[in-house]
């Protein structure tokens, strides 16, 4: 996959920062010093403030301490699918001993992550749909696989208290989530990230939502 954002800055903790939760994602990308020549390719450049007037681009993201690196990489994403709204936000979560979780929007996969709690997972999915919140969508729901059904129940509560009322929450089947991936077996996460992105693109059953029922909500 060709690189279509530039980390462009000298800083080295901006640089760890932002290039760490790219590669995290496994999102290509082009490491540049602010005042080397942008290739014709690249989409949109991330800088810190300090040096943002010495990179020549029409899109620049500006990394700053108090901006959390998930935000500016789901912009800088958005930025590069020249998406200005998302139809379909849809988080798919493979519970285990390992967690599985991968974002799709618009049926593209925007961030994968593990996790090993349900408290930690319920914590990343408010953190995901945080970072989007100023990308408009018409729908966003979390879908969650059934193949461990107390570890899927408390999740469903869990995030039931946590998510917005819009957010609709399903309990998927998976049966075949796991066909195929022998080569994955021995690579820590990534079955179970494998599994949670087919888990987001089947259809499953809705949960009734608590907060939908409460009055003014």
């Amino acid at each position: 996959m060709k690189a279509e954002i530039a980390v462009a800055t000298l800083s080295g903790k901006a640089y760890y920062i932002i290039v760490n939760e790219l590669r995290k994602r496994g999102v290509p990308f082009l490491s540049l010093t602010p005042a080397e020549p942008i290739p014709a390719e690249i989409k949109v450049v991330i800088t810190t403030q300090e040096e943002r007037c010495l990179v020549n681009h029409d899109r620049v993201l500006v990394y700053q301490n108090e901006v959390e690196p998930e935000a500016l990489a789901s912009e800088a994403l958005q930025i590069v699918q020249g998406k200005e709204y998302f139809e379909k936000i849809v988080i798919g979560i493979d519970p285990g001993e390992v967690l599985g979780v991968a974002v799709l929007a618009d049926g593209k996969i925007i961030e994968t992550a593990n996790c090993f709690s349900v408290k930690e997972t319920t914590d990343k999915v408010k953190n995901i749909l945080k970072n989007l919140k100023n990308v408009p969508t018409d729908y966003v729901s979390v879908k969650i696989g059934d193949g461990v059904p107390a570890c899927k129940e408390k999740l469903l509560r869990g995030l039931d208290k946590a998510l917005p009322p819009n957010v609709v929450l399903e309990s998927v089947s998976e049966a075949g989530t796991n066909r195929n991936l022998n080569e994955t077996k021995h690579r820590r996460g990534l079955r179970d990230i494998v599994s949670a992105i087919r888990i987001a693109g089947r259809n499953g059953h809705k949960f009734q939502r608590r907060k939908t029922n409460e009055p003014n909500s």
